[in-house]
């Protein structure tokens, strides 16, 4: 775990995947990056690479994180992702183990090593209970908990799920935050998964596919900054 790394929650994870790039990524990023500091949320975005400095540079409010990276060090290794690139790139963290990139348990250690030692956080995705455990045990920053076969298809995580899996983060170590994902597609499912407990929650398809991503992403983030606050009594 980055100990430097400061995230609160409620906060909210975007991820362009392959939907977005360049220039209009760049308007949502700003747009996001204002909403973020209307609601003072903290709000992830994993850009493709060739936008993380064009983000980081333009942007205050959001953190920019790296969609994987790889574990070699500085020198051969062509088409790799080195992290030390990322991090020069203006990147504040790696998602790691997402289900179209998965990697194995070593290699997932391994790369929360590298991220640790470059000053990067590091948010693991897993998939069952179990998954998320053995991830826990190794100390990343952050989890996302969302179970492979629902990702991309808008439906939700069921509620025993999101409960099942906070509580067995906590168990392990309880500085770890755990993101709801998979299936996360419109507001209703945003506050579905805080008032279960979750920290954090978030989603692509929900913003990426909407008509105007803008607009998408601001009503599932007052609805998050609404929501968390109904439940805890702010």
């Amino acid at each position: 775990m980055y100990k430097n790394y400061k995230i609160r929650a409620p906060y909210f994870e975007i991820g362009p995947k392959c939907f977005m790039w360049g220039e209009r990524m760049l308007k949502l990023a700003k747009k996001i990056d204002e909403i973020a500091g209307k609601y003072d949320l903290d709000v992830i975005v994993t850009p493709q690479y060739t936008d993380i400095r064009l983000l980081a540079e333009n942007t205050e409010n959001i953190h920019v994180y790296a969609q994987h990276m790889d574990t070699l060090r500085p020198g051969r290794g062509l088409g790799s992702v080195l992290p030390e690139a990322i991090k020069a790139a203006g990147a504040v963290g790696v998602m790691l183990n997402h289900a179209e990139k998965k990697l194995t348990l070593d290699q997932i250690r391994e790369s929360i090593a590298r991220a640790d030692e470059v000053g990067l956080a590091s948010i693991v995705c897993a998939d069952s209970v179990e998954e998320i455990r053995q991830v826990a045990l190794m100390s990343p920053n952050l989890i996302v908990a969302e179970p492979t076969e629902l990702i991309g298809t808008g439906v939700a995580s069921d509620m025993g799920y999101v409960r099942d899996t906070i509580e067995a983060v906590k168990r392990i170590n309880p500085d770890i935050m755990v993101l709801q994902g998979a299936g996360i597609s419109g507001p209703e499912d945003v506050a579905n998964v805080i008032r279960a407990g979750a920290q954090a929650t978030g989603c692509t398809s929900g913003v990426m596919k909407a008509k105007d991503p803008e607009a998408a992403a601001e009503e599932m983030l007052w609805t998050l900054r609404k929501t968390w606050d109904e439940v805890h009594g702010k």
